[in-house]
């Protein structure tokens, strides 16, 4: 099934939602990683480099994600879902997505602020559009990674609760987004 239906998620938005669950966890650890190596260290650029490159892809792919949300809609929220859980449910979907759009952007101004494009893979270079400007990099700074731990803490939650719902409340709701 291609699209989603009124209760199953299609395979474009099962793989979007795993590769961006993916991303978002491997670049939180690569970022936690990096910020603790010294400018010297061997891997410092290469890491950098690669976290560059893979928060470039969430980006596409969350773009991807958000215009497939408006061709093929989710799927309601499980019935079971009632009063505070589904405030609760569509509380969190909301700032995952916020989240999901403000981590890579300031990773870019991060990047850009210094008026060089982003390197994804050598395989293409995303312009700076940004000027070169040290208090905004200082302020998006702090913003990136605020955000990037505070949607990890998001993203087990959320994890967390589909588990609740799958295994205690035997809703199914994980089943959906599963193969």
């Amino acid at each position: 099934m291609w699209t989603n239906s009124r209760d199953r998620y299609g395979i474009p938005s099962k793989l979007l939602h795993w590769a961006i669950a993916l991303l978002i966890f491997g670049l939180i650890g690569l970022g936690w990683w990096m910020v603790g190596l010294d400018y010297y260290h061997p891997r410092y650029h290469s890491s950098l480099s690669l976290h560059k490159s893979l928060g470039m892809i969430a980006l596409g792919l969350v773009l991807v994600k958000i215009l497939w949300r408006f061709l093929s809609p989710y799927p309601a929220l499980a019935e079971s879902l009632v009063g505070m859980q589904r405030k609760a449910a569509a509380g969190m979907h909301h700032l995952l997505w916020v989240a999901m759009l403000v981590i890579p952007v300031t990773g870019y101004a991060i990047s850009t602020s210094e008026g060089a494009g982003v390197e994804v893979f050598d395989w293409f270079t995303v312009p700076a559009w940004l000027p070169k400007d040290e208090m905004l990099r200082d302020i998006v700074t702090v913003l990136h990674e605020w955000i990037a731990y505070a949607a990890g803490v998001l993203a087990l939650l959320h994890a967390g609760a589909a588990l609740k719902h799958q295994f205690i409340d035997g809703d199914g709701t994980l089943r959906r987004m599963l193969w």
